[in-house]
């Protein structure tokens, strides 16, 4: 029976702040609350601040999380099949290189998969369109020489597939440095401010609703307020309880405002969403730097094929004519 009594006499104390900030709530919302407490003016500079980064982080995110997705730049409209994805470029121009025939070529290219399927990014893609259109036209070559446009092909579709390795190690860096940062700012930092400021508003609505029932009260004055006290003891005492309430709902709505403040600044000067962004750069520079280079080695290669086919051209055009 103590032991019900006790939940009682919990579930009452629980239930009647609760009551007490609802119905302040929705008399606020129907414009019947006479004065509502006013946060202070840096306190309020201090949310639109919060509010603005949490806008941030979740605009950038929501474009950004496409680097956890490896194939954001795949091209919808191709089609790979099993084979197609069953070995990397860089092993299929190994086992060309030692085929002695068509059939052994096609059966190079078509070689069962070594470990997990390749990657679906543009570059590995470009790859391995490269290098089966260089067999296309080695198999249709009938001298003895190699196709100028197949040996560019193929060596493009091994510039690119490195392109394409370079682009994962990119994600990779940005998801374990940007991502999961920013991530960590926006559900726990950010949560964290959200929560120390529905405190506040709590503390406020339950001080706003100790406030309107004093003032509902004939003859209950509140502190520091004017006017005659009410005769009798009993409502005397009755006004005491509802000053202390106030009093002890003050000192709970500044205690939540000042622990708010704190948790707030401590989001908006903390430097690890710019750390994180001068990560995410790293990553997108150190991937464009990659690309230039293998692309830097590759150009001149194929510019020279090009001028020697050129040189050829003009040869066999002067020796016809």
């Amino acid at each position: 029976m103590d032991k019900v009594s006790a939940f009682g006499k919990n579930f009452t104390a629980s239930f009647t702040p609760f009551a007490a900030r609802t119905q302040q709530y929705v008399k606020e919302q129907l414009g019947q609350a006479e004065d509502k407490t006013q946060l202070p003016p840096d306190y309020i500079e201090l949310e639109k601040r919060v509010d603005a980064l949490k806008q941030v982080h979740q605009k950038m995110l929501q474009v950004t999380s496409q680097y956890s997705s490896e194939a954001y730049d795949y091209p919808a409209n191709i089609r790979e099949s099993f084979n197609d994805l069953g070995r990397t470029v860089t092993e299929k121009v190994h086992l060309l290189s030692s085929a002695t025939s068509p059939a052994e070529a096609q059966a190079a290219l078509t070689a069962p998969p070594s470990a997990k399927p390749q990657p679906k990014t543009f570059s590995h893609a470009i790859a391995r369109a490269s290098l089966a259109s260089s067999q296309l036209l080695q198999q249709q070559h009938a001298d003895a020489t190699e196709d100028p446009l197949a040996t560019a092909l193929e060596k493009y579709a091994l510039a690119s597939e490195r392109v394409g390795e370079a682009r994962l190690a990119q994600d990779s860096q940005i998801q374990s440095r940007f991502l999961a940062g920013w991530s960590t700012t926006l559900n726990t930092n950010l949560m964290f401010a959200t929560r120390a400021r529905k405190s506040v508003e709590n503390s406020r609505l339950l001080l706003d609703a100790a406030k309107t029932k004093a003032t509902t009260k004939k003859g209950w004055n509140l502190p520091g307020q004017a006017g005659a006290r009410s005769e009798g003891q009993d409502e005397e005492n009755m006004a005491e309880e509802v000053r202390v309430e106030i009093e002890q709902a003050e000192d709970e709505f500044v205690g939540q405002t000042e622990e708010a403040v704190g948790v707030m600044k401590n989001v908006l000067d903390t430097p690890e969403p710019l750390r994180n962004l001068a990560d995410l750069i790293a990553a997108q520079l150190e991937f464009h730097k990659k690309a230039y280079e293998i692309l830097s080695e590759l150009a001149p290669v194929v510019d020279g094929l090009q001028v020697e086919q050129e040189a050829s051209y003009r040869k066999s055009r002067d020796g016809s004519d």
